[in-house]
């Protein structure tokens, strides 16, 4: 019998239909940016998935897609509601599962559900949230960051991506009013339980021999935005000690975040560089470059971010170049509530399902919203810890246990 319970959930056209859109057939990644036609194919298949099940579907203020499974004597449609969900935006070249499987997941579980001739007594909601990934206009889980007012709608619309559209604009050609995001208490006041289940970006679960796991925390973290200014030269030419290279500054920088990360066991990546004017005969004028930290607590990660922007300063006068940084996004330690993981792992034994408990380094929309809603975390096992890449995979059959896991705590909290 498989995990579902119900001969088989995964191998139904909801997943299949949703791998085509965005995909490079160069790479095999996605490429699904917020308000773009690929951001739009997977908002469209989204309300199809929901029409195809009854449910009502409606976009928020900001941009966010939610659908509703509401009780058929419900006098307040979406008061007490459980919701599930995720993001369907993608980072460069990314995998399939980082976000989709928990919209699909979840769509799939009220088939479970309703397959099983349960009916919600409180709302159950599907949420998409835009913008999680931050590929496009840099700072990630942007949607529940303005649903729950962690981020201003000022702050907001200063944003823009590489090619300079702003926000705004970007959400007015895609049919959405910029004029009018910012926090909704009202939406927010409704949600009894958030849930979304994720794809483990690790290999923990496989370690351990479980198909699913409970999320206990997520580490805090930031982006900081690191520019270094120099003077653009010739290559063949400049003498060495002539030289005004933000390059050197950058590239010392980089090495010192890798010492500083190992010995504070913490995370720095800078998985993100542009060279101005970028010509492979010329030295630079500029460098841009995206530190990504991260850490098990607020003052490793404090500790891990002053050492990088502190060695930039001290390679940038050695160089003779300039050098400033600002934060683009940061996310402090969410611990979830230890009462409501027992429940969820109570739930899921009820299935027959183990799942160990684990923290994780990556963020996600449910680390925003348990500021302000009781929330929980699932995942889903990835066999080789691939995530953010192509290779990124779940088998089906864990797929199919993740599915079985969310709708057991649905139907523990949304059913009975």
């Amino acid at each position: 019998m498989n995990p579902a319970g119900q001969g088989g959930t995964w191998d139904r056209p909801l997943w299949r239909s949703l791998l085509p859109i965005g995909r490079d057939e160069r790479t095999g990644g996605y490429r699904r940016f917020s308000f773009t036609p690929e951001g739009q194919a997977c908002r469209d298949w989204f309300l199809v998935a929901a029409a195809e099940r009854g449910l009502f579907a409606e976009a928020d203020q900001n941009g966010n897609l939610w659908a509703w499974w509401r009780p058929a004597a419900a006098t307040d449609a979406e008061a007490g509601a459980i919701v599930t969900g995720s993001h369907l935006d993608s980072v460069p070249d990314g995998g399939g599962f980082d976000g989709p499987l928990g919209v699909a997941s979840a769509f799939l579980a009220i088939d479970v559900l309703a397959e099983r001739g349960l009916a919600p007594v409180r709302p159950i909601g599907v949420v998409a949230f835009a913008e999680e990934e931050g590929a496009r206009f840099g700072t990630a889980c942007l949607g529940s960051r303005l649903l729950t007012g962690a981020v201003t709608p000022d702050a907001a619309l200063a944003l823009a991506d590489e090619e300079g559209v702003r926000l705004g604009d970007a959400m007015a050609a895609a049919g959405l009013s910029p004029q009018a995001i910012g926090a909704d208490p009202l939406r927010v006041g409704r949600i009894a339980l958030f849930v979304e289940l994720h794809i483990e970006q690790g290999s923990a679960l496989a370690g351990l021999g479980a198909a699913v796991g409970v999320g206990s925390s997520i580490w805090p973290h930031g982006r900081w935005r690191i520019d270094f200014t120099g003077r653009a030269d010739h290559a063949g030419t400049t003498r060495l000690a002539d030289r005004r290279d933000p390059m050197l500054a950058y590239a010392a920088t980089v090495l010192e975040a890798r010492v500083a990360a190992a010995e504070l066991a913490a995370l720095a990546t800078f998985g993100k560089v542009v060279a101005i004017p970028g010509a492979s005969n010329a030295i630079a004028s500029a460098v841009h470059a995206w530190l990504d930290a991260r850490a098990p607590d607020g003052g490793r990660l404090s500790a891990l971010v002053d050492r990088v922007i502190g060695a930039a300063e001290q390679a940038a006068m050695e160089q003779g170049v300039q050098v400033s940084h600002r934060r683009e996004s940061f996310s402090p330690l969410v611990k979830f509530d230890a009462a409501l993981r027992g429940q969820v792992v109570a739930a899921l034994r009820t299935m027959g399902l183990t799942a160990p408990e684990l923290g994780t380094g990556a963020g996600h929309d449910a680390g925003v919203l348990a500021a302000a809603v009781p929330s929980a975390m699932l995942f889903v096992r990835n066999r080789t810890g691939v995530s953010h890449s192509p290779a990124e995979h779940a088998e089906p059959a864990d797929c199919e246990a993740g599915v079985a896991a969310l709708a057991a705590v649905l139907e523990e909290f949304a059913c009975r």
